[in-house]
């Protein structure tokens, strides 16, 4: 948590560096806003500072309808170094307590529940299960804020089963009722939502990324914007992201068979765009360990849309060049994709790719095993998304695993050893480069030297 002089500081100049980072509740009002809030701003006397929405609703404060909370950046609490937390948090945002109770998200992490309890309540003063209620609920408001679905096409969205349980969890969260909330705003044929973020983003080089990945019919990049069909659960479609950098957004219209995974969806789109990231403290950290390495501000963790696409997408890249590694996965993609009514391509399933053989792409026989390998285990069940579990398997290494865990999963640690790139752009350097220092930030120090070569 920022000290108390930094939110003022931070408050007084609307610095959007800082949205999401903390909240600032006004006990005259009773109402929490982000720091960019348009209101006028209150004496510091009626002021107080909260590290998350969650903490500032649980005191008593209800969402401003003019900054609205739900639509500010998440906060930095998944930064830094792998913990218990964060992957619970993780998990959670993913719909893990919407899916299964408590005890069952407990064993995916292999603690205890009074252990979970414990570090929910010192980390936001509420349990596990109220802070994914009102993760849902904050989302709902999102949606309700954002789109033209019905009340009841919200609920589902969000994660509930009935309308009734909707509307009384919604007014007891939010201190608002549904209908409150869309008063506000004017309908919007279009499944739209906003995604913020926190400047500086480095836009250009992320959208250069993509484009020297592009697999045709799968993923499409312009100027402005870029896209990609999706499988999400039962729930399949496609997204296009627009860049907006004057609101520091991006405009995500959404086309999908059903809305039961919207909140899994609109989390995957987050991590692909790296919004959550606080890039100005990650370089601050960077510039202090590593002086004498220049840096490009804004940089981001281009994502793949899941671990398993990530995996594939891993396995076929191993020992080839970028093209080579393309033109694999679009002959994968164009073999076994299903496509949909306008001629877009989805990732092939992990049933498709382990019921070929494979025969279509010109690989040692080797990798083709290791890709159906991969493949069959993932459709069993019998691999996680920890890719570091995936090293058991015969040509699954660390290069593999760590490749998938920066991009399947956004760990913002990895450190590709090995990588020749890496040792090409580290070869360039004047001085040799402490690589441990840079840590827990690795894996943007990986694309920061990408960024000097591709």
């Amino acid at each position: 948590m920022l000290d108390p002089q930094q939110c003022r500081s931070a408050r007084l100049a609307r610095d959007a560096r800082f949205d999401g980072r903390f909240f600032i509740a006004v006990e005259t009002t009773g109402i929490f806003c982000r720091p960019i809030c348009p209101a006028t701003l209150p004496q510091e006397r009626h002021v107080r500072y909260f590290e998350s929405a969650v903490a500032a609703s649980r005191a008593g404060f209800r969402p401003c309808l003019r900054c609205r909370p739900d639509s500010a950046p998440d906060s930095p609490a998944w930064q830094g170094p792998q913990t218990t937390l964060s992957r619970a948090i993780r998990l959670i945002d993913a719909g893990a307590l919407q899916q299964s109770n408590v005890a069952a998200l407990c064993d995916r992490l292999g603690i205890g529940e009074r252990y979970l309890r414990q570090l929910f309540q010192r980390r936001f003063g509420v349990s596990p299960k109220a802070y994914a209620l009102y993760r849902q609920c904050l989302f709902a408001k999102k949606l309700l804020h954002e789109t033209a679905l019905p009340v009841i096409d919200v609920a589902h969205a969000s994660g509930f089963s009935s309308l009734r349980r909707f509307n009384d969890a919604f007014k007891r969260q939010m201190a608002l009722t549904p209908s409150d909330i869309r008063r506000q705003k004017r309908r919007n044929a279009a499944l739209t939502v906003k995604l913020a973020y926190r400047p500086p983003y480095q836009w250009e080089r992320l959208r250069h990324f993509y484009a020297l990945h592009l697999i045709e019919g799968l993923e499409w990049v312009d100027e402005r914007s870029l896209g990609r069909t999706l499988r999400q659960g039962e729930t399949t479609g496609y997204f296009d992201a627009v860049h907006d950098p004057e609101r520091h957004q991006f405009v995500v219209t959404l086309v999908l068979s059903e809305l039961g995974d919207l909140s899994a969806i609109v989390r995957q789109i987050r991590r692909m765009l790296d919004l959550d990231a606080d890039t100005a403290a990650i370089e601050v950290h960077l510039r202090r360990h590593l002086p004498e390495l220049p840096l490009a501000e804004g940089l981001r963790l281009p994502g793949s849309w899941g671990v398993f696409e990530a995996g594939i997408r891993a396995v076929l890249g191993q020992q080839v060049s970028i093209a080579a590694a393309n033109r694999l996965i679009q002959n994968l993609v164009d073999h076994l994709g299903e496509t949909d009514a306008g001629g877009r391509r989805r990732f092939p399933t992990a049933g498709a790719i382990a019921a070929s053989d494979l025969a279509f792409l010109k690989l040692p026989a080797s990798r083709r095993e290791t890709v159906r390998r991969l493949a069959t285990a993932w459709d069993r069940g019998e691999l996680g998304e920890d890719p570091r579990q995936w090293l058991s398997l015969k040509g699954i290494g660390p290069w593999t695993a760590n490749v998938v865990a920066m991009r399947g999963n956004g760990d913002p640690d990895i450190w590709l050893d090995g990588d020749v790139g890496l040792r090409r752009a580290l070869a360039r350097l004047e001085t040799p480069v402490d690589i441990a220092t840079a840590s827990p930030w690795r894996s943007y120090l990986t694309m920061q030297l990408w960024n000097q070569i591709l």
